[in-house]
């Protein structure tokens, strides 16, 4: 089994990805994680990984194909990759898509959402504005420069360009489903839930 979860930035696909993974005992590949860790191997790929970081140039889709090569199990959730027409092309290559899960949100719910985001200095956990300091350790919280009202609309400007167009692609095989993720956490993982037991029975 092997699903791709789609959602702009703010739609809470890395947390439904988590709740998926963990129920159905699928690996969850977040492409994040996947280039943190190999960079943190210190190999020779995780070094190119890092020029591309350093520069604060996009790493290659030849290059992030080859790190997540080393991390997929035999059945995964796909939490922010691909990300363009060039990376969903690069993983037919070598993965069968089973399920493409769209979290779907309005431009203003996910503004609304990622500015209030605030994220805590010592221990990475991200939180909402309601606290004044994190919940986990106590330490300080801070607003990620990419969670600015002016950097937040140029992400989604880009997700609509070059992520959205994903639905079309993966149209025709029949596997695509929309979820409404303007709801609570529980409501949206119940829906997804009765989409997998149903496309996996």
């Amino acid at each position: 089994m092997n699903i791709v979860l789609i959602g702009m930035a703010g739609s809470g696909k890395g947390t439904q990805a988590k709740k998926i993974a963990e129920k159905y005992g699928l690996k969850h590949i977040s492409t994040g994680d996947v280039l943190r860790a190999e960079v943190a191997t210190g190999s020779d790929l995780g070094k190119k990984i890092k020029d591309f970081q350093d520069k604060g140039e996009l790493v290659p889709t030849s290059i992030v194909v080859e790190a997540l090569k080393k991390y997929l199990a035999d059945n995964n959730i796909f939490d922010g990759f691909p990300r363009n027409l060039e990376q969903a092309k690069a993983l037919d290559e070598f993965v069968k898509i089973d399920l493409v899960i769209y979290l779907k949100i309005p431009d203003e719910v996910a503004v609304d959402r990622l500015s209030k985001r605030r994220q805590c200095e010592s221990c990475g956990f991200i939180t909402d504005s309601s606290h004044s300091r994190c919940p986990v350790c106590g330490g300080r919280l801070f607003q990620r420069s990419d969670d600015t009202p002016e950097a937040i609309k140029k992400r989604l400007a880009l997700f609509h360009d070059v992520t959205e167009p994903l639905l079309e692609y993966y149209k025709p095989r029949d596997i695509v489903h929309v979820v409404d993720g303007v709801r609570s956490v529980d409501e949206i993982f119940h829906e997804i839930c009765a989409i997998v037991d149903e496309s996996f029975v």
